[in-house]
């Protein structure tokens, strides 16, 4: 079964936010990702509200309810008592833990599983009592080491964090060793009973090779690249293109 989609907003927020003005409306375009085929829409909302305001999560949640129910909401962040209480107040169907300073510009490296064990466990037993299926972000050569750590906090899936991956568009023998090590950590999260997602600057080009190297891959996150051929094609047909591209 090829992995499923959700839909990163951030960067449609980031354009809306330039002017204060309501659009692009995040409802409108999350409404097409998902009437498209799109099987969730993706959400990180940092403490500035740079791009994702708080304001804007109710809107979705009722989006989804409402008119698509059965998709997914997926929330990430870092686990501060503000993001925790976000997401109890929102109810998304999954919650992606990222290690994010509130000052970084994007998600760029996975949990230390090993040394973060602990507080992970805390925030990730918190969010599974509210019934929340939770993924933890991921470096792309996670060892196994870091992997049982990982399953040992209850989460249950990993995201792998595809970045060096996707940086590698113009240098095919580079992004075949990239997407080796990516193969080779999701193969050992795999054995550990760890769903593994996958999401950062993946592509309609690049998606298909991650698809065949993981085909249990069970879902990917895409915000940039969808967003940059949403402008060129359209969403629905953006959201059609990456739905083959899961496809290998």
């Amino acid at each position: 079964m090829p992995a499923k989609l959700s839909v990163n907003l951030n960067a449609i927020a980031m354009l809306r936010n330039r002017r204060d003005l309501p659009w692009p409306s995040l409802t409108r375009l999350g409404h097409i990702a998902l009437e498209a085929g799109a099987n969730g829409l993706t959400v990180h909302p940092r403490p500035d509200q740079r791009h994702i305001r708080f304001s804007d999560l109710p809107d979705i949640r009722a989006l989804i309810d409402d008119v698509f129910p059965g998709r997914e909401f997926n929330i990430e962040g870092y686990p501060s008592e503000d993001f925790l209480r976000l997401v109890e107040e929102t109810q998304p169907e999954q919650v992606t833990l990222v290690p994010d300073d509130p000052a970084q510009q994007t998600s760029d490296h996975g949990w230390p599983f090993v040394e973060k064990g602990d507080f992970l466990k805390s925030a990730v037993a918190r969010l599974k009592r509210q019934g929340f299926r939770v993924s933890l972000f991921c470096d792309p050569d996670a060892d196994q080491v870091a992997l049982r750590a990982a399953k040992e906090t209850g989460a249950d899936r990993v995201e792998l964090y595809t970045g060096p991956y996707g940086a590698c568009h113009d240098d095919s023998e580079k992004a075949a060793k990239e997407l080796e090590r990516l193969g080779k950590t999701a193969d050992t999260a795999a054995g550990l009973g760890l769903a593994v997602n996958a999401g950062h600057d993946l592509t309609v080009a690049n998606l298909p090779p991650l698809a065949r190297r993981i085909p249990a891959l069970a879902e990917v996150s895409i915000g940039h690249g969808l967003t940059a051929d949403a402008l060129e094609f359209g969403m629905a047909e953006t959201v059609r293109r990456f739905l083959k591209a899961c496809e290998g």
